[in-house]
Order: structure tokens, then C-alpha cells, then sequence
């Protein structure tokens, strides 16, 4: 029988609570890894094998400087963005869009922005996925004026790719853990965002 969620997190911190506390008759977890293959092959394993009605990724995400989140903030995406998927050249990044070539064929067409359908939140943002995590102010707010992005994380793009590829729906939930700025992880607050991020999904959950 398939699971009402398939729930998505790189680790097993960002899945503690909800391995406690939801209801295993509805929702099956699956830790993925780190960066978007091993977000990709999990998901995709999960869905040949459990069917899912809809997906939904939760864990923690940097802050970029101007989107006014703060440490132990929950947003949920209301896209998702492959940030550093494209090309370089003389007059700055081209992104899959600018050098032709979509991830998915469509219709319409999907470059590097893949829509979301579900919000296990009030608070929408633009999410951008990075392959490297990034560790400069400049490079942060470079980052946030080319794509819009609020939300930094490593896999939430791959996931809802393959989602898209598959026909299923997709939310994306994450508690703030850091600001992307200069590298420092002592500023960091990784327990209490991954919590925080839980706790709002298995609210979520009850209601839906």
C-alpha cells in the first residue's frame, strides 16, 4: 500500500522527531545523504519501491542576508532553484534557461526553477540549491540577487526534480540554522533549526 508522504532528509538529526512521532501508517522517512545524487538515487529508490502520494523534504537551510529570516525561522519553499547548474562565461553565470537546455521537457518547459505544490508553512520563500555550500558575504549576496533565493540547502532541487519526473507532489519545509555568510560555525544553531523544522512538518501533518 503507498504511503500517504514520503518525508526526505539528508540526515538522521533532521528526522529524530519525526521517526518518534508520526504515524508510521501514513508516512514513510528516508534518510537520503548528503548533496543532490544521493538525493536523487534515495528518492528514487523510495518511489519505485513505496509509491508515495507526495513528497516532502524537511531539515535546515541557511538564511541569505536580505531575506529577513533569522535563526530558528521555519519557511517552506515556494520554489526551488539548482543555483550553480549552468555555465560561466565572460559577462557572468548562464543558467540552463540562457544556454538552452531544460531538465524537464514539459510542457512547459522546466529550466532551473522547479515548482512546488505543497506548503507545510505560512512563510513561502524562494529555495536555491548549492552544490557548495556557500561561505562568503559577497558570494551570498551575489547568489541572492542573481536568483531571488531566501533559502540555501544541498538537495531540496534534485528531490523536487525527480518528483516532477515522476508526477508527484512536492513540499519543502527547513528551520534556519545559519546565516549564509562568512563561514562561522560557531554562530551556527543546527539542533534547534532541525527541530524546529520537525516540529512545524508533524503540525503540518495533523492537519492534513
Amino acid at each position: 500500500m503507498a504511503a500517504d508522504y514520503l518525508i526526505c532528509t539528508a540526515t538522521d538529526l533532521e528526522s529524530t522527531l519525526l521517526r518518534q512521532h508520526a504515524d508510521p501508517a501514513r508516512v514513510e522517512i528516508v534518510r537520503m545523504g548528503v548533496g543532490p545524487v544521493n538525493a536523487a538515487h534515495a528518492v528514487t529508490l523510495a518511489i519505485t519501491r513505496s509509491r508515495p502520494h507526495a513528497i516532502l523534504i524537511c531539515g535546515i537551510g541557511g538564511a541569505y542576508p536580505s531575506s529577513g529570516l533569522h535563526l530558528g525561522d521555519v519557511a517552506c519553499a515556494d520554489s526551488e532553484c539548482y543555483g550553480d547548474l549552468g555555465a560561466g562565461s565572460p559577462a557572468g553565470f548562464l543558467d540552463l534557461r540562457a544556454i538552452g537546455f531544460p531538465i524537464v521537457d514539459g510542457p512547459p518547459p522546466i529550466y532551473n526553477v522547479l515548482p512546488l505544490q505543497l506548503f507545510p508553512s505560512a512563510r513561502r520563500v524562494p529555495f536555491i540549491t548549492m552544490s557548495t555550500c556557500t561561505g562568503t558575504d559577497a558570494a551570498a549576496r551575489a547568489i541572492e540577487a542573481r536568483t531571488g533565493g531566501a533559502v540555501e540547502n544541498m538537495e531540496g532541487a534534485a528531490v523536487v526534480h525527480v518528483a516532477a519526473m515522476h508526477g508527484i507532489p512536492a513540499g519543502e519545509l527547513r528551520g534556519i540554522s545559519n546565516l549564509v555568510t562568512n563561514r562561522d560555525t560557531t554562530a551556527w544553531r543546527i539542533t534547534d533549526a532541525a527541530t524546529a523544522a520537525q516540529e512545524a512538518l508533524l503540525s503540518w501533518l495533523a492537519q492534513h
